[in-house]
């Protein structure tokens, strides 16, 4: 693999450590960090997922704050992912995000979220549906923040609507929905018509996406529209086990993705991106293009928003 190393955009946490955990130490970000670089990751953005507002202000400038205090920290740390709350909380597409603080999108919010972060939010996860004439996204794109759907379940008109606002991403596609839907007219199958025009985040880790529908799907999407995530929880690297997200426990059995106990529902990933890359290879994904996927692709991007 190329020496550029590897980019991750959505990182919930990693070896132990949850991003979304109000307790978060510089310390324990470090660690996190740290972790990360061994496994070749160059830089990433932590990401904070629905909450209330309140909740998610304040761990935003924890973490923001968090960031500035270390060398090597200052060096990973490119930013924020906002993930929520204006998502989809219909079930399966709301996801591992708690429903009752879904809402639809406001201008008024999103400022308040901007401003704990100190003008370092990168990526922004919305529902377009949820997002009334696309204003919350246009504002966002103006103060040039990445928009990208996901957790959502806009028409093929309301997807178009919102990228001519500004949409530019797709947030791991294939998750953030229900297992069964209709069998033509999707989320999945509107977000691959429009490919061309969307730069699309999926999971490599072999449990959100079947490998072979991963192959599927990268045979459809232009290479220099790919990025790969890890979506990882403090799991990460760390076999089964109970861990935290957002103050809920999620479990991890051997050989699987952590789980809500009860549910069931997939809880971010505990993979690492070495992993993701191996599983790549194993669907005949030359070294050039997993370069591309796992790091060039989204440097890229983070250079395009600075």
């Amino acid at each position: 693999m190329s020496s550029e190393g590897f980019v991750d955009l959505q990182v919930n946490g990693y070896a132990g450590i949850d991003f979304n955990d109000a307790d978060i130490t510089g310390e324990d970000l470090l660690h996190a960090s740290q972790a990360m670089r061994q496994d070749g990751v160059q830089r990433f953005l932590p990401t904070v997922i629905t909450d209330s507002v309140p909740l998610m202000e304040q761990r935003i400038k924890n973490l923001a704050e968090l960031a500035s205090q270390n060398p090597v920290t200052r060096e990973m740390v490119a930013g924020f992912h906002v993930e929520g709350p204006f998502l989809n909380q219909s079930p399966g597409f709301i996801g591992a995000h708690p429903p009752q603080h879904s809402q639809l999108a406001s201008v008024d919010v999103a400022k308040r979220l901007l401003a704990a972060a100190e003008g370092q939010v990168r990526i922004w996860t919305l529902a377009p549906e949820c997002d009334p004439q696309s204003a919350t996204t246009a504002f966002l794109a103006d103060q040039g923040v990445l928009v990208s759907a996901g957790h959502c379940d806009p028409s093929l008109d309301q997807l178009k609507e919102s990228i001519d606002a500004g949409l530019k991403l797709f947030t791991h596609l294939g998750n953030g929905c229900p297992m069964q839907m209709h069998r033509h007219d999707n989320i999945v199958q509107r977000v691959l018509s429009l490919a061309d025009r969307l730069q699309i985040g999926l999971i490599a880790d072999g449990h959100h996406i079947p490998l072979f529908a991963l192959q599927n799907y990268l045979q459809l999407i232009p290479k220099d529209n790919v990025w790969i995530t890890t979506d990882a929880i403090a799991a990460a690297g760390l076999g089964p086990g109970v861990y935290r997200l957002a103050g809920r426990d999620v479990r991890v059995a051997e050989g699987d993705a952590p789980r809500f106990d009860g549910s069931g529902n997939l809880a971010g990933s505990a993979a690492t991106m070495p992993g993701m890359i191996e599983n790549l290879k194993s669907i005949g994904i030359d070294s050039e293009t997993i370069q591309a996927y796992c790091g060039g692709n989204a440097s890229r991007l983070l250079d395009a928003t600075n």
